[in-house]
């Protein structure tokens, strides 16, 4: 899979009451997994703060298919389902999975993208335009 973009352990921090992965937990793997992907396409953090933008989320949903449990090793890939040229907003979804490929969680956000001085949604520049475009595409994607 070209589209993996977190791998790890279930840490300790990570376990609730239920001797199970936390559900909050699972939107922090996924989060890792997109800066990781930014990271890959060229558009760090670092990279987007000389263009003073920033990616939002407007939407969060997690589907939750099988428990993961601590010492585990997870994997999480990224697919972008939807993307808005003319107001750069965006839908990705993460699948978490178990090391044996087993479907644990799916989580799907929607966002765009920030400009961090004016504090409003913004227009992209053309360079970033590109970055964007590596970003690897569900089955589903739909362009608007």
């Amino acid at each position: 899979m070209d589209n993996i973009f977190y791998r790890g352990q279930v840490l300790w921090s990570m376990i609730d009451a239920n001797r199970h992965l936390r559900h909050s937990a699972y939107s922090d793997l996924c989060t890792q997994a997109r800066s990781n992907l930014m990271n890959t396409i060229g558009l760090s953090i670092a990279e987007c703060a000389k263009y003073g933008i920033a990616p939002i989320l407007f939407r969060e949903e997690t589907i939750f298919h099988r428990e993961i449990k601590m010492d585990e090793e997870i994997y999480v890939t990224v697919d972008m389902t939807k993307h808005n040229k003319v107001n750069n907003r965006f839908s990705i979804t993460h699948i978490v999975y178990k090391a044996d490929g087993t479907k644990s969680a799916t989580v799907n956000v929607d966002g765009a993208w920030f400009d961090l001085k004016s504090r409003k949604l913004t227009a992209l520049p053309e360079t970033v335009v590109s970055l964007i475009e590596r970003i690897p595409k569900s089955e589903s994607f739909i362009e608007e």
